[in-house]
């Protein structure tokens, strides 16, 4: 039987995923990198080496300072020769290791082991081996959110499924569907990881319907084997891949609010981070590198596997450079992504890629001005989380915090479909999420 999951839209035709993926993955090994101690929105970590230390590719270089972050490793074999601070987008100001190679780096490449080859006995790995290897090796989710992989594999819930997120629903990113095309056997080892060390029945990888390419290709590698992996194909909608949205659609089940997918006994990974689990366990390599997509208005799109710090300007730079006067440069997708810069040069875009750098996404700047809400009801149609966008958003213009939260702000997704159905172009999902990140942090004061 097949689910669907509420609401959802099509922002894209397809042409925008060609862009970038007729193309094999290249791979760039800068002679800089300059690597932040704050890799996602919850982790933050401190500097255990100082200005001068030698460091070979794979050391650890810095350590999480509280719940929610995650070790950070070298990327590159070289010498530290700056550690600066930086004022975030969040004027947050992070710790930012500069390390200059030494020349003796080879090309950042996926550790080649038998594990991409073929299917791995995995009898002799532990529950606790795997968490500690996950753990140390820095593992995150690489699909956006960057959470610390072990700590959804040490819940005290009893999992019965996992379900691997393979459909890329973000328009114009292909970094996952590059990835899966020429690294199919260690994503299906890191799937066969993710289920021994959760204990589940199976693992369901979630495709949607326009990467039937490679979901042919693996439901072949796991075919009549007897392994405890099923294929999904799903209908192409966005926002396929949000973790409640593939929940729903899969196993047509429902994630209670304000509580997580475990709670109903199902994990959710993104593709990319099997892979990298299947890098730290069985290749012994940390998460040191990733591919990123660099697409839209630059001469040369395509997918790079690069080094975590890799600079955007150099990234951006191998692709061409910008084709428009009027750029706007995102960090993501453009449904979920953050603006890194309007118009300029690439040369003076500043930032580096982490570990959730799915990509940089160069557009056509259009300014939009808002108008009046015309209380059509377009974005509670369409909100995959069943929410009234424009009654959150009366509510946050009026600074109402306390009607946002008894709105469930907090259980808005940021997908972003809401603002873009909207006629009058009001800016709902910003000011929603804006609301939500209000709650949440009202919430952490009044219970310290």
């Amino acid at each position: 039987m097949r689910h669907y999951f509420h609401g959802g839209i099509h922002p894209a035709d397809g042409t925008d995923k060609l862009l970038s993926n007729q193309k094999p993955i290249r791979i760039y090994t800068p002679t800089i990198v300059e690597i932040s101690m704050k890799q996602s929105l919850g982790s933050i970590c401190e500097a255990v080496v100082k200005v001068g230390d030698k460091v070979s590719r794979g050391d650890l270089i810095g350590k999480p300072i509280k719940f929610g972050g995650a070790n950070i490793h070298a990327s590159i074999s070289g010498t530290i020769i700056e550690i600066r601070k930086d004022s975030d987008l969040s004027d947050i100001d992070v710790e930012i290791i500069v390390i200059e190679s030494d020349n003796n780096n080879t090309e950042a490449k996926y550790p080649i082991g038998d594990y991409e080859k073929k299917l791995i006995d995995l009898s002799e790995y532990t529950k606790e081996m795997i968490i500690t290897k996950m753990s140390y090796g820095g593992l995150t989710g690489l699909g956006g959110a960057g959470f610390p992989t072990h700590i959804k594999y040490e819940t005290k819930e009893r999992i019965k499924c996992i379900l691997i997120n393979a459909a890329e629903c973000e328009p114009y990113l292909t970094c996952d569907h590059m990835l899966m095309i020429e690294h199919r056997y260690a994503i299906i080892n890191g799937v066969l990881l993710f289920v021994k060390v959760s204990g589940a029945e199976k693992a369901i990888i979630c495709f949607e319907d326009n990467k039937q390419d490679v979901a042919k290709d693996l439901e072949r590698i796991v075919s009549d084997k007897g392994l405890p992996i099923e294929i999904k194909i799903l209908p192409t909608r966005y926002p396929q891949g949000g973790e409640r949205q593939l929940v729903e659609a899969v196993l047509g089940m429902e994630v209670p609010a304000g509580n997580l997918p475990a709670s109903i006994g199902v994990i959710i990974n993104n593709v990319g981070t099997a892979k990298a689990l299947a890098d730290i366990v069985l290749g012994d390599e940390p998460l040191i590198t990733r591919v990123v997509t660099v697409t839209g208005k630059v001469k040369d799109p395509c997918n790079y596997l690069v080094p975590i710090g890799t600079r955007y300007n150099e990234l951006i730079g191998l692709s061409g450079g910008y084709t428009t006067d009027k750029s706007r440069v995102i960090s993501g997708g453009p449904m979920t992504g953050t603006c890194l810069q309007l118009a300029g040069s690439y040369d003076e875009l500043t930032g580096s890629i982490s570990k959730i750098t799915s990509g940089l996404l160069v557009l056509e700047d259009a300014p939009k001005d808002e108008s009046p809400c015309i209380r059509c009801g377009e974005c509670e149609r369409v909100c995959p989380a069943g929410l009234a966008p424009f009654k959150i958003d009366f509510a946050a213009i009026e600074g109402d915090i306390k009607l946002c939260d008894m709105l469930y702000a907090t259980e808005c997704i940021s997908c972003g479909s809401c603002s873009y159905v909207c006629p009058a172009k009001r800016e709902l999902a910003y000011r929603v999420t804006k609301a939500k990140t209000e709650i949440f942090r009202r919430r952490w004061e009044s219970e310290d």
